[in-house]
């Protein structure tokens, strides 16, 4: 009986060390970033780590990690892009694109369960950004109206969004072939 409960709580405590080592890879991608002279929203690694957290833990672990990174970030760590510090960001213009952020991790990682195949990784990457694009100029165009926020909080981002699909579905790719050739042996 101690053996299945000591069992279980080494899964729980596995389980909240994967997922706040997700919420850690995410605030560090967050810290990479480039702001834009003509867009509030800053150029930033975040949705290659949103891809590649749904890809590589899952919908459940990669949905945890995520929430995990916003209440961090409600509690005020400095978790947000380029170290910011912003208790309140669900009340401003960029509380579309951190909530998409969920949305996406979760998707991602349901679209890319068993799969294998880049293409497939492609597809699920390009709904991911689609989410994160949508949320975030929708709750953008509140701030500044529809044809502003789709210029300033979309339109700059396609060509590094391409790219960072692209790559992430070569390292979700990479990373299928490293796991299958490591537990096939």
């Amino acid at each position: 009986m101690s053996q299945t409960i000591a069992l279980k709580q080494n899964t729980v405590f596995k389980e909240i060390a994967i997922v706040l080592a997700g919420s850690l890879f995410m605030a560090l991608m967050a810290q990479v970033r480039v702001p834009l002279p003509f867009t509030p929203v800053p150029l930033t690694l975040q949705t290659l780590a949103v891809f590649l957290l749904g890809g590589i833990l899952g919908p459940k672990r990669a949905l945890l990690s995520l929430i995990a990174y916003l209440i961090e970030g409600t509690c005020g760590l400095p978790i947000f892009n380029g170290g910011s510090i912003n208790p309140l960001w669900f009340l401003g213009p960029h509380a579309g694109y951190l909530w998409g952020f969920v949305l996406a991790a979760f998707v991602v990682g349901k679209l890319t369960e068993n799969r294998e195949d880049f293409f497939r990784f492609l597809l699920a990457l390009l709904v991911g950004e689609a989410i994160i694009l949508g949320l975030g100029t929708s709750w953008l165009a509140l701030f500044m109206g529809w044809k502003k926020a789709f210029l300033v909080g979309a339109a700059p981002f396609f060509i590094g969004a391409t790219l960072k699909m692209c790559a992430g579905s070569f390292i979700l790719k990479s990373y299928v072939i490293t796991r299958q050739a490591f537990f096939s042996r």
